[in-house]
């Protein structure tokens, strides 16, 4: 009987070599996950308005009522009292150091009757475009002002721009009243007073009114007849479209001066304002309108009004007088 013959033994075809090859290709471990990272499963179930509205609620306790817990003495607790009520009392605390404002029957009374005896009044209004190109290298260096500021070339004044401040400056020392503005956001309340001061301008030698004395004239009910039976003057971008409106009302322009570019066109549109006849000025320019109200005022010895965009509202028909 013939032996059967041992059959050789077959290789693994995993030789040495891929043996090494698939350890140097072996995945490393994936790291620990922090699990304070993750979203919690209640933040993961929360719709985008929940989100925002926790959001809303943080942000509110932390400029409120965390800055009332701070303020209270250790080992002492506030009675059952709203925070509206402490900011309350604060605020009645400082009223002797509170600076008046002129109403808006003030303004309109005092415009009215600068308009009949046709002498200077100039009722300017400073926003945060206005108190940003103030700002320039006086409270604010230019790199923070590029990146705090960048639409004030579109309100008219493309920084570095250190005339435009100085004129600015000047027109409020010189204007018979000077919108100031109630918002305490950045870069109003909190900006005004440092400008200010770094302009020698004394807040108690201003005549003031609020910011938004152009608005509160119509809210009132007192623009309309500020306008009527008087030869108006509209200079803006906005001033042909806000005219023809204000023509169709039955209002009567007799002068239109269009458009405004900014600081380096005053004088063009001041050459212009020269030769129109007219009572009253409303100017809708921008930063540059207060230095327009100033020189009107000034040089031409009439009346003239910051107008702002109630231009733009009247042109568009979104107010109708």
């Amino acid at each position: 009987m013939r032996k059967k013959r041992k059959r050789p033994a077959v290789k693994s075809p995993r030789s040495k070599k891929t043996k090494r090859t698939y350890r140097q290709r072996r995945v490393k471990p994936a790291a620990p996950v922090d699990e304070h990272s993750l979203p919690s499963a209640k933040e993961q179930s929360l719709s985008e308005q929940e989100i925002e509205r926790a959001g809303y609620e943080k942000g509110l306790y932390e400029g409120g009522e965390m800055l009332l817990e701070q303020s209270v003495p250790p080992h002492m607790l506030l009675p059952e009292v709203q925070l509206t009520e402490i900011i309350a009392a604060g605020v009645h605390a400082y009223a002797p150091q509170m600076h008046p404002l002129l109403d808006v029957a003030a303004v309109y009374e005092e415009l009215s009757q600068a308009i009949d005896q046709s002498r200077p009044y100039a009722v300017v209004r400073l926003g945060d475009g206005e108190l940003l190109a103030l700002a320039q290298d006086v409270v604010y260096d230019s790199e923070t002002l590029q990146r705090e500021a960048r639409f004030l070339s579109y309100a008219g004044v493309t920084p570095p721009d250190l005339a435009a401040r100085d004129q600015l400056a000047m027109a409020i020392r010189q204007a018979q009243v000077v919108g100031l503005p109630r918002s305490r956001q950045k870069h109003f309340q909190p900006l005004m007073y440092p400008v200010l001061r770094q302009h020698g301008i004394e807040l108690g030698s201003l005549r003031k009114t609020s910011s938004t004395i152009n608005y509160e004239l119509h809210h009132s009910g007192l623009l309309a007849p500020l306008l009527r039976d008087r030869r108006l003057l509209i200079i803006g971008n906005a001033a042909p479209e806000c005219a023809h409106a204000l023509q169709q009302a039955g209002y009567s322009v007799t002068g239109i001066i269009s458009p405004v570019n900014g600081f380096r066109d005053i004088d063009r549109i001041m050459e212009q304002a020269h030769q129109a006849q007219f009572d009253f000025a409303l100017v809708a320019a921008g930063i540059p309108a207060v230095i327009l109200c100033w020189r009107i005022a000034a040089e031409l010895g009439k009346p003239a009004l910051d107008f702002g965009h109630m231009a733009d509202a009247v042109a568009s028909g979104k107010v109708q007088l």
